[in-house]
């Protein structure tokens, strides 16, 4: 079992910044890969970041150059630096973490990018969310 637990989310004007952090407890030791997901109000959950077991990391379209994901394992955090808000990123943010040989891992860049079926694919462990809201 992991447990995740998201934090840093608030209020920002467009064009500010946002730095969301996601604390990773319990069997966190086996090699992992990890990912930011965000659900807009009347819309459907999608990927915004990832980050394998070898620190290959993935965008969607949307965010690229604009949010940065990094971990660091010795403190079992997952971090997600989010630049240049715009009122289209303001949703609830998850963290979810799973096993590296899990199918969700070995096709990550897909799950991020939203051309792997989510029945199918679903990271294992999921945060309760936290709210990003940015105003225009």
């Amino acid at each position: 079992q992991v447990q995740l637990v998201e934090s840093g989310g608030g209020s920002v004007q467009a064009g500010g910044s946002l730095k969301l952090s996601c604390t990773a407890s319990g069997n966190t030791r086996s090699t992992h890969c990890m990912g930011w997901f965000r659900q807009a109000p009347a819309k459907e959950r999608e990927g915004v970041a990832g980050i394998d077991s070898v620190g290959s990391v993935s965008y969607s379209d949307s965010v690229k150059a604009r949010f940065t994901i990094t971990e660091d394992s010795a403190k079992n955090t997952l971090y997600l630096q989010m630049n240049d808000l715009k009122a289209e990123d303001t949703a609830i943010y998850y963290c979810a973490w799973d096993y590296s040989i899990s199918r969700s891992c070995t096709n990550l860049a897909a799950v991020i990018g939203g051309s792997a079926d989510r029945g199918e694919y679903d990271l294992a462990y999921w945060g309760q969310g936290t709210q990003v809201t940015v105003s225009s």
